[in-house]
């Protein structure tokens, strides 16, 4: 009599969720289903596309991605939420990494990324994957958000117990079952529209181990690949990640204007003995003041003539749709319904939740 071995139950589960993503699903998971050194599984959750996401999922089923679909979006839920709670309860690995349909991940990351959360005693492991930018819109406001982002949320600060500042990444959280299901998952912020931060919270909240950092080693992301798509993206963010986004839409404006100011001064003034070079080296103060953003110097340069007052833009933007209550995000509409009180000794966002609603 033939012995047929059980199957051994996968390490990490990988759960894709997926809402019109036919431009980059493919890549996606062509990079996922090539990942070598550990057991795992891939779940892809469609959340109602209109398009051939479905397509693409099903196209990968001989090797080994699961398709099933997102339930119909309860009230009070995100759409990303709902998806990736479904994602979970089917998963089956005692690692769960949520990772977007936008991302490309190198070979060998995911065993690297298990082994790298083992050896840090990481219960969360998180990467800001290396941004890739094409059209002039990205390489200007990319570098300048990222390097903003960095400064708010520094992640040798979001990786210490002691420090209160907690972050994360949405395009890529690896996080073990035991902890995901203890701070009681996606579900437990189903109105987020930032949920990656809200879990990152929760993991520091109940004292597990957070890790935060770069990682162009192990995953890469083109966002958006338009302007309407950026604006629409930022738009819904950017409020929720920056605690006064008025404040620092002025001061990308005055440090962008005092760049030009100084260029003119030198032009014009008779006093251009005295002030020769301080337009170069005002221009190098900004660009240094980018670097963070982990972006290439033609980046930086982008950032800081084009970036700056694009960022001030969608900043305000962003506080006026949060103020107006009305947030747009891949068809749907999400209403604010209630507010976070924020610790002065937090430093960080409120975290509004969200009401979803249909959109036109």
């Amino acid at each position: 009599m033939k012995i047929i071995e059980p199957i051994p139950s996968p390490t990490a589960s990988i759960i894709v969720p997926a809402r019109n993503e036919e431009a980059s699903l493919a890549t996606c998971l062509e990079s996922l289903v090539a990942q070598e050194g550990v057991a795992f599984e891939i779940i892809v959750v469609d959340d109602h596309s209109t398009d051939r996401t479905q397509e693409i999922a099903v196209s990968f089923a001989d090797r080994g991605v699961r398709l099933i679909e997102a339930p119909e979006l309860p009230a009070g839920w995100t759409g990303k939420n709902n998806a990736v709670t479904a994602g979970a309860h089917a998963a089956q690995g005692e690692w769960l990494l949520f990772t977007d349909a936008d991302t490309t991940h190198l070979p060998g990351s995911l065993s690297r990324a298990i082994a790298e959360a083992k050896d840090n005693k990481a219960d969360m492991l998180s990467y800001s994957p290396e941004q890739i930018a094409l059209t002039f819109w990205e390489m200007a406001i990319l570098p300048v958000v990222f390097a903003e982002l960095a400064r708010q949320y520094p992640p040798a600060k979001v990786s210490d117990p002691t420090s209160p500042i907690a972050a994360a990444n949405g395009q890529y959280i690896l996080i073990t079952r035991e902890a995901y299901d203890a701070i009681g998952g996606h579900a437990a912020v189903a109105e987020d529209l930032l949920e990656d931060v809200a879990l990152a919270r929760a993991i520091k909240r109940t004292g597990r181990k957070l890790r935060f950092r770069y990682a162009a080693d192990a995953v890469r992301t083109r966002m958006y690949r338009n302007f309407s798509q950026l604006r629409e993206g930022w738009t819904k963010n950017l409020a929720l990640l920056f605690p006064q986004p008025g404040r620092l839409a002025a001061t990308n404006l005055l440090l962008w204007g005092s760049l030009w100011i100084s260029l003119v001064l030198v032009k014009v003034s008779a006093w251009t003995r005295w002030l020769d070079g301080i337009d170069v080296a005002w221009f190098v103060f900004l660009c240094t003041r980018l670097r963070r953003s982990n972006f290439r110097t033609d980046g930086l340069i982008n950032g800081v003539l084009f970036g700056m007052p694009m960022v001030a833009y969608l900043l305000l933007s962003s506080r006026r749709a949060h103020r107006r209550g009305k947030v747009g995000w891949k068809g749907r509409t999400y209403q604010p319904t209630q507010e976070e009180t924020r610790s002065e000794s937090d430093k960080q966002p409120n975290t509004p939740s969200f009401r979803a609603q249909r959109g036109i």
